[in-house]
């Protein structure tokens, strides 16, 4: 097929599906469920390259708001590579995002890549494997289904880890098939929550946040309680958190492999201190 004939279109819900697969190919070990969460963010920010009737190339670039937005997904059929599509498909997706500041967690072998288009270094994250553990025998009685939490809680807490604000997201994402989200509930006020979900290998805890090491240990212990013992459990966390770092390993987690997070613009504020594990490569 010559190479003349690419088009850039719009994703469709489906085609996102096919996105994801390659996410998997790729070893990012997507969730199974993460498809109409992640869409729902911005179904204009999916884009797809295309050979003919075939999909060959893939990014999205989600606008959070009017001034942020996050690009992921951004994988190009091996067999294709260097002819130019990618380039094509990322500027298409970063003009979606004219006016944001744009981040990404990208591998690191990219870097000098992204750099080129004007993204900066802003930290290290390291993905840790563990395992899915026996039920604990007494879990903290402020531990509690984020069902029980006041959706307000929860969308104001979760305003320290985010840039904006993704309400109809987090609604989605703390509901998710084959997952389990709590939270620690204490004197009527949310201090900490964590979701794990089910993944293509194993599960996935993202995110976890929490105001001190003993409620993020004691969220940590309980959510991998949900899964069985010889299922894997990733959690993506951010290098600059020393507290996070201390969590994994203390709970027996080893490091995989690292991503960088950067930004093209000033890079947002959060409460790095209180972030264990990020939601998503691919959002944010």
């Amino acid at each position: 097929m010559p190479l003349a004939s690419y088009q850039i279109r719009r994703m469709t819900r489906s085609h996102l599906t096919t996105a994801i697969h390659w996410a998997a190919r790729e070893g990012w070990n997507p969730g199974l469920h993460d498809g109409d969460a992640v869409f729902g963010l911005d179904p204009e920010g999916f884009l797809m390259g295309w050979l003919g009737d075939g999909p060959v190339a893939s990014v999205s670039c989600v606008r959070y708001s009017d001034h942020y937005a996050f690009l992921g997904f951004y994988i190009v059929d091996p067999l294709l590579r260097g002819h130019g599509l990618g380039k094509a498909i990322w500027g298409a997706s970063l003009e979606h995002a004219r006016g944001c500041v744009v981040g990404l967690d990208g591998v690191v072998a990219q870097q000098h890549t992204y750099r080129r288009a004007g993204f900066e270094l802003a930290w290290y994250n390291v993905r840790y494997q563990g395992a899915g553990r026996a039920a604990s025998v007494a879990t903290d009685p402020r531990v509690v289904p984020l069902s029980y939490v006041p959706f307000e809680a929860l969308a104001a807490f979760d305003l320290a880890f985010h840039p904006e604000p993704r309400p109809a997201f987090l609604r989605a994402w703390v509901h998710l098939p084959q997952s389990h989200a709590l939270g620690w509930w204490q004197d009527g006020e949310l201090r900490g929550y964590g979701v794990i979900r089910a993944c293509l290998e194993g599960y996935k805890l993202a995110p976890l946040c929490a105001d001190t090491p003993a409620i993020a240990e004691a969220l940590f212990e309980a959510l991998c309680s949900r899964v069985p013992p010889a299922e894997p459990v990733f959690m993506d966390v951010p290098e600059c958190n020393l507290s996070a770092l201390q969590l994994a390993l203390g709970q027996g987690m080893e490091a995989t492999f690292p991503t960088a997070r950067m930004y093209r613009g000033p890079a947002p504020q959060m409460a790095f201190s209180r972030l264990y594990g990020l939601t998503s490569l691919e959002v944010g």
